[in-house]
C-alpha cells in the first residue's frame, strides 16, 4: 500500500487566497489573526518535529500535536 503526502504549504496558500479572501471575503483583521495563529503553529511544529514549514505535510498535523500546541499557547502566551 502506498501513501502519498500532501504538502501543507499549498493548502495554506489556497485557504488564505480562495477560502478567506474570495469565498468568505474576510476582513483584513480576520486574515491577520489566522496568519498569526498559523505562524505560531508552524513555529511550534518546526521545533517539535524538526521539520521546516516548507517540508511539512498535512498528515504530520494530528490531534495530539494540535492539543500540544494549544497547551503550549495557553501556558506560554496566556
Amino acid at each position: 500500500m502506498t501513501t502519498s503526502s500532501t504538502c501543507l504549504a499549498p493548502l495554506l496558500e489556497r485557504f488564505f487566497t480562495q477560502r478567506l479572501m474570495q469565498q468568505r471575503q474576510a476582513s483584513p483583521h480576520t486574515i491577520s489573526s489566522y496568519r498569526d495563529t498559523f505562524r505560531l503553529l508552524l513555529t511550534f511544529v518546526q521545533q517539535r518535529l524538526h521539520t521546516s514549514p516548507a517540508r511539512l505535510t498535512f498528515e504530520a498535523i494530528d490531534a495530539p500535536l494540535v492539543a500540544a500546541f494549544l497547551d503550549h499557547v495557553e501556558k506560554h502566551r496566556g
